[in-house]
């Protein structure tokens, strides 16, 4: 890394309150990550900021640990798990030093159970928003949607693994690079692994057509992240187009994640808001399916929202009709399926019918539809996994920018448990004070909304949400139950509601703040702020205090 680098890096750190995060990205162990972080460390201490080690891992190797002297250690802190001892970053400590940067070794890491956090990469969340600046590393097979990719490519299965938004939102991304020659070398000369390793290691993971693709894997993934950025910076200038992406999940559909890891580096690609839609069928009511299909659903829908997606589940027996409804209403140019080859029976094409492959792409218009033939990631041929009424807090919200996504909002605070029908009355009885006119319109249309199916933006997040003919402006009120939101259809428990309103005669402002809170709601230390929040006011000044950070 060349000293212009870190100087670009010491300019953002001296011009931004919120925390900057700079990833050094390498293709394997040995390239020279950590290496190259303490060195920007070093630099950075010199030029008089004040710089501690959080966390580095050295693995023994005397160049690195001679880079380490000198600059403050953070000590570790002991976890007992099993009868053993195990050292992790102490979070705690670092937020208490409060130093202007931190670095941090190894970003897909795994916590060991009972730790604050069960991983590294949302420890140094909390770091950022604390305004603390992180410098960290990470190895690309750690990527989320690059699983299935590195496992035909290397044949290993990476087990840490990191939502790719991580990496998106980082704020410079450095590539460590090395030849696959010099690598091997370093590997032999034992300044990689342990010399009783090193033979094992060349012969499986650390084969130079292993090396080869994973370096050229890692090339082009910084490539695209630098593309990204250059469209997002175009994409303020111009009007939103309506080319949302979206991907189709069934109940025990093959390989469902590989789908949605597609999806997600399409969406990407194309740096679009992206949704993953469910369609529920009358013979996959959660009282008709059995308990295994309902666990691999669950871990389905889980996994789109931990990579970024916004969930909706609609019902409907017609599938392509629903898919094709939800697509218009969504300004989607994109849809994302799975198909197996030899699964739809042949005396069905014999009468005439139709796959949902076939009808889509014969009834869709507009739209690019990309089929994904799932059967032929399988290696094993196996699926993978996918009361009383509380009393209620409310505010009145206070004149607020309108170009703020606080713009009308209104915060309501639940103590107790409340029901989700209950939740939603009390938030569009605070919207509609200001808007009468609109309370019988508007809950008819967030009924027939949520009769389709409900919308989820994370684990505990639900996002009911209308469109209302003639509504001068969008509207939105935040409901935050302390004591959970329960939907007693689906038994599913959340703590946040969003509920949205927005005028049926512009879909475009609609997605758009649609994609704003689902963005928002990615943010783990947000929600913990917000659950820890004691009144509505206090909910208002975090969720300004994080806008005003974007």
């Amino acid at each position: 890394m060349n000293g212009s680098r870190a100087d670009s890096f010491l300019r953002m750190i001296r011009r931004s309150q919120r925390g900057r995060l700079k990833i050094y990205v390498g293709y394997s162990a040995g390239v020279g990550k950590t290496y190259e972080m303490l060195l920007e460390g070093r630099r950075l201490k010199q030029d008089g900021i004040d710089v501690v080690v959080g966390l580095v891992e050295t693995h023994g190797r005397k160049e690195t640990e001679a880079l380490v002297e000198g600059l403050e250690v953070i000590p570790r802190k002991n976890v007992t798990y099993r009868g053993i001892e195990i050292g992790e970053m102490d979070l705690d400590a670092i937020l208490e030093r409060r130093p202007e940067v931190v670095l941090v070794d190894e970003l897909a890491h795994t916590n060991v159970p009972g730790s604050r956090n069960a991983k590294r990469y949302q420890d140094v969340e909390e770091i950022l928003s604390a305004g603390i600046h992180v410098i960290s590393t990470l190895n690309v097979q750690h990527l989320e949607s690059l699983y299935e990719t590195i496992e035909r490519a290397t044949g290993v299965k990476v087990r840490e693994r990191i939502p790719d938004r991580v990496v998106a939102e980082a704020d410079q991304l450095v590539n460590v690079d090395v030849t696959t020659e010099d690598l091997r070398q370093r590997l032999v000369e034992g300044k990689v692994y342990t010399k009783e390793s090193v033979d094992a290691a060349l012969e499986h993971f650390f084969k130079e057509t292993n090396l080869e693709q994973l370096r050229e894997l890692t090339l082009r993934e910084l490539a695209a992240q630098i593309d990204s950025r250059r469209r997002e910076a175009l994409d303020e200038e111009t009007p939103s187009s309506p080319d949302q992406v979206m991907v189709c999940l069934s109940s025990r559909g093959p390989n469902s994640e590989a789908l949605l890891r597609y999806t997600s580096r399409l969406a990407g690609r194309l740096n679009r808001n992206w949704y993953a839609l469910y369609v529920q069928t009358s013979g996959e009511k959660p009282t008709v399916i059995d308990a295994e299909t309902q666990r691999i659903l669950s871990n389905t829908l889980a996994l789109a929202q931990q990579l970024g997606a916004t969930v909706f589940t609609y019902r409907g027996d017609d599938v392509v009709k629903t898919i094709l409804q939800f697509a218009k209403e969504y300004r989607v140019g994109h849809i994302v399926v799975g198909s197996t080859r030899g699964k739809y029976p042949y005396w069905r094409r014999l009468a005439g019918q139709k796959s949902i492959v076939e009808r889509l792409i014969t009834e869709s218009e507009g739209i690019t539809i990309v089929v994904l033939d799932t059967s032929s990631l399988l290696e094993d041929g196996t699926y993978r996994p996918p009361a009383r009424e509380p009393a209620a807090v409310e505010e009145e919200a206070p004149p607020v920018k309108p170009e703020s996504l606080l713009a009308g909002m209104k915060v309501v605070l639940w103590k107790d448990q409340v029901d989700k029908e209950k939740a939603m009355k009390v938030l569009l009885e605070t919207l509609c004070r200001d808007f009468p006119e609109i309370r019988e319109s508007a809950w008819t249309a967030l009924m027939e909304r949520e009769k389709q199916g409900g919308t989820f933006a994370g684990e505990d997040i639900l996002m009911p949400h209308a469109r209302i003919p003639g509504l001068g402006r969008s509207l939105l009120a935040l409901g935050v139950g302390k004591g959970g939101i329960k939907d007693r259809d689906s038994g599913r428990v959340a703590k946040i509601m969003f509920l949205m309103l927005s005028p049926a005669e512009e879909p475009a402002g609609h997605v758009e703040l649609l994609g704003m809170i689902a963005k928002m709601c990615q943010e783990s230390r947000w929600m913990k702020d917000v659950l820890a929040s004691e009144s509505p006011e206090e909910i208002r000044r975090i969720i300004e205090a994080h806008e005003s950070a974007e």
